[in-house]
C-alpha cells in the first residue's frame, strides 16, 4: 500500500509541510505517520510510551518521522507541545483504546473517553492558531463503532461516536478560518487492537466475510483516506466522517 500511496499521489505533496500524528508509535497512526513521510512531510509521532517512541525511532521504515512523548490526557502538557511548535499544517488525532468488559466500571469508562473524544477536542484547540495560519486540516479517528454498538466496550463505542459530532461542530467552528476538520472511520483492521479476533480462524473469517471486500484491512489501507482529506483535492470537504471498513458497517 505505501508503494500504491507513492504512486497516487505527488511525492512533494506535502513538502515543507509539519503534520502531527497523535498516537504514532504503532498501529493505524504509524502507518499514517509513515505515508505522510513518504509524500515529504516533517512528521512528529506522539506516544505515550518512551520504549515504544524509541523503537520506532530506530526503525528505518519511519525515516522522516521524529517521535515524541505526549499523554493526550495532560491538558497542560498537550498545550505546551502545540505552543512549542513554530507551524502545523495537518493535525491527525489517531489515539485511541478500548478495554473491552471493564468499561462497564466508571473510572475504565471515563479514562477511555478521556484518551478517545475528550484528548482528540484538547489537541485540536491547542493547535488551532497554527492551524488556522496554516489554513490546515484535521482528521480526527472514528470507527466504525461509531455507527454500531459493541457491549463490550460502551466507552469505546460512545467516544467513537462523539467524534463524529464533535468533527462537526469542529468544522463549523472553524471553516471560516479555513481549517477544514473532518475523520475517519476504521472498520476491522490487523492491529495489536484486534489481534485476539483475526488470530481466531473463526472469528477472522466472520468479520472478513460480511465485509464487502471479503477480507480484513491493513494498517496501511487507512493512509489513503487520511491523505486524501488532507490534500488540495479535499478543499472543499469539512465535517466529514469517511468509512474505511471494506463495505463492513453497510453490509
Amino acid at each position: 500500500m505505501i508503494k500504491e500511496i507513492n504512486t497516487s499521489f505527488d511525492k512533494h505533496l506535502f513538502a515543507g509541510k509539519t503534520v502531527i500524528v497523535v498516537g504514532a508509535s504503532g498501529g493505524l497512526g504509524m502507518a499514517m505517520a509513515r505515508g505522510f513521510a513518504q509524500l515529504g512531510a516533517n512528521v512528529i509521532g506522539t506516544g505515550t510510551s518512551a520504549a515504544k517512541n524509541a523503537a520506532a525511532q530506530d526503525d528505518p521504515a519511519n525515516a522522516g518521522i521524529r517521535f515524541a512523548l505526549l499523554d493526550s490526557r495532560d491538558n497542560e502538557a498537550g498545550k505546551a507541545f502545540m505552543a512549542a511548535l513554530p507551524a502545523i499544517d495537518v493535525l491527525v488525532n489517531a489515539q485511541g483504546v478500548a478495554r473491552p468488559g471493564a468499561e462497564w466500571e466508571e473510572e475504565t469508562f471515563l479514562d477511555v473517553m478521556d484518551v478517545n473524544l475528550n484528548s482528540p477536542f484538547r489537541l485540536a484547540m491547542a493547535a488551532m492558531p497554527q492551524l488556522v495560519a496554516a489554513q490546515g486540516a484535521v482528521v480526527n479517528v472514528a470507527s466504525m463503532l461509531s455507527y454500531l454498538a459493541d457491549a463490550a466496550v460502551p466507552s469505546y463505542t460512545a467516544s467513537k461516536t462523539g467524534i463524529v459530532g464533535l468533527t462537526r461542530a469542529l468544522a463549523h467552528r472553524y471553516g471560516a478560518s479555513g481549517v477544514r476538520i473532518n475523520a475517519v472511520a476504521p472498520g476491522y483492521h490487523r492491529t495489536d487492537m484486534t489481534r485476539e479476533l483475526w488470530e481466531d480462524p473463526v472469528a477472522e473469517a466472520r468479520i472478513a466475510e460480511r465485509s464487502a471486500l471479503k477480507r480484513w484491512g491493513t494498517t496501511d489501507d487507512i493512509v489513503g483516506a487520511v491523505i486524501f482529506l488532507c490534500s488540495p483535492a479535499a478543499a472543499f470537504i469539512t465535517g466529514v466522517t469517511l468509512p474505511v471498513d471494506g463495505g463492513y458497517h453497510s453490509g
